[in-house]
């Protein structure tokens, strides 16, 4: 927890850093909801060769979503910076 809140507290400080410096800082973050998630892992599960992409850490990830979901919201809140804000893409539809 400490090292989370140390990470939170710097990581904008270290992103503004590299702009001032001339790097041109793009953050992406592909959602995809956790019923599209959930349609696509069991694609992958009911087909035999896409079957290998599916993983244990996949599905405990999965089992974990509201969690991780709550940690990305933290992460944003303290991260989406002026110089360097995230850009959120809807990931449902990969069209």
């Amino acid at each position: 927890e400490e090292q989370h809140q140390e990470f939170l507290r710097t990581c904008p400080e270290f992103e503004r850093m590299l702009v001032r410096s001339g790097i041109i800082l793009l953050k992406y973050w592909f959602s995809v909801s956790y019923e599209e998630q959930s349609r696509r892992f069991a694609a992958r599960n009911r087909e035999p060769l896409k079957r290998w992409k599916l993983s244990e850490m996949d599905l405990e990830e999965h089992r974990l979503y509201v969690r991780y979901s709550m940690a990305k919201d933290t992460t944003f809140q303290y991260t989406d910076i002026k110089q360097a804000p995230w850009y959120v893409v809807p990931s449902d539809d990969k069209r």
